[in-house]
């Protein structure tokens, strides 16, 4: 006789790195050098997600939130990649039945949702079907040209994939965005 006794519930808290930008001289016609004021490289994301509910050996699908990317160096070219990585996901108890490896975990950006500014931007994975496993840092957008002043936002896809082997309870797990 089978029985289904619990689901699985994954959450996921999302932290937020910012890197400081730097100041780098710039020639000016007559051979002198002049500082470009400094601005900022930064990156916004959603607080928390509940990513949703499933049953062991299934997977659960949820998009994120905006992450938004603010770039106001204003100096040429202003280029930057976002990165995205995650810890594993755990439940309290400890063992491997309570713990969803990083490498289940897989993400997407899809193509940015709005931009500002002029610059290539570059989604890390454009499709589905090109989402890539969180068991290493991945590039979740870059922007390959243009200059300073701009802002870029996309809309990342998270999967999770559950072990048939999972204990019911409520995972966490942290999903990391940072630029630079």
């Amino acid at each position: 006789m089978h029985m289904l006794w619990t689901f699985v519930g994954v959450g996921s808290a999302v932290v937020v790195a910012v890197l400081p930008s730097a100041v780098e001289p710039v020639a000016g016609y007559a051979g002198d050098r002049v500082a470009q004021p400094s601005g900022t490289l930064s990156i916004t994301v959603p607080a928390a997600v509940n990513v949703g509910t499933a049953f062991p050996g299934s997977s659960v699908s949820r998009q994120l939130g905006e992450v938004r990317v603010s770039d106001t160096r204003g100096r040429r070219p202003a280029v930057w990649t976002a990165t995205v990585s995650a810890t594993d996901f755990t439940t309290p108890g400890g063992g491997a039945a309570r713990q969803i490896s990083r490498s289940q975990v897989s993400y997407w950006s899809g193509q940015a949702t709005s931009t500002v500014g002029p610059g290539t931007r570059v989604p890390g994975q454009a499709t589905s079907a090109q989402a890539q496993s969180l068991s290493v840092p991945r590039t979740a957008f870059s922007k390959t040209s243009g200059n300073g002043n701009n802002t870029t936002a996309w809309q990342p896809t998270l999967i999770v994939a559950v072990p048939a082997t999972a204990v019911g309870g409520t995972y966490t797990g942290t999903v990391t965005h940072s630029v630079a």
